[in-house]
């Protein structure tokens, strides 16, 4: 199946996840990985993250902006019914790869999508720390995706 195909299926895997992982090539050709806890998914193959606090994954983006971003549902309740059943009811994570755009001013409407995403925990001084000062982000078209899986265990989310 294609990304378009399964674009609802992956959209729901990232939701869940939460956090996600951006992976980029630095200057020197090494693998670059950093965490994104504000990764947003639009309805047609796009989406865009909170470009703060990322110095090395924006120089590298810069320089080559292809990117893979990685999400995988750490729920207990997943795991644990994988380990008691042997298989996944719903697809533990996915891969997708793309690339990304320049830095560009927030929306209003980005503005609001994260705000209500971190409304509870920025109510705390180290969630103020983090989360107060967003204002510009960075566009990811995708182009392909790959389920994470494990062996033995098929994925709900095919290719």
């Amino acid at each position: 199946m294609t990304l378009e195909q399964n674009w609802d299926r992956i959209r729901e895997v990232v939701a869940r996840a939460g956090h996600c992982a951006l992976a980029s090539v630095d200057a020197d050709g090494g693998p670059h990985v950093t965490p994104i806890g504000t990764v947003f998914l639009r309805d047609d193959a796009t989406g865009f993250y909170f470009d703060e606090y990322t110095e090395a994954l924006a120089r590298n983006l810069d320089a080559d902006p292809r990117v893979c971003l990685m999400a995988v549902d750490t729920r207990p309740t997943l795991w644990g019914r994988m380990l008691l059943t042997g298989r996944f009811p719903t697809a533990p994570g996915v891969r997708l790869y793309g690339t990304v755009g320049a830095t560009r001013p927030a929306t209003a409407e980005e503005l609001r999508r994260v705000r209500e995403r971190v409304r509870i925990p920025v109510r705390l001084k180290g969630g103020r720390m983090l989360w107060s000062n967003f204002g510009h982000v960075r566009d990811i078209s995708f182009t392909d995706y790959r389920p994470v899986g494990y062996p033995h265990m098929p994925s709900p989310l095919q290719r």
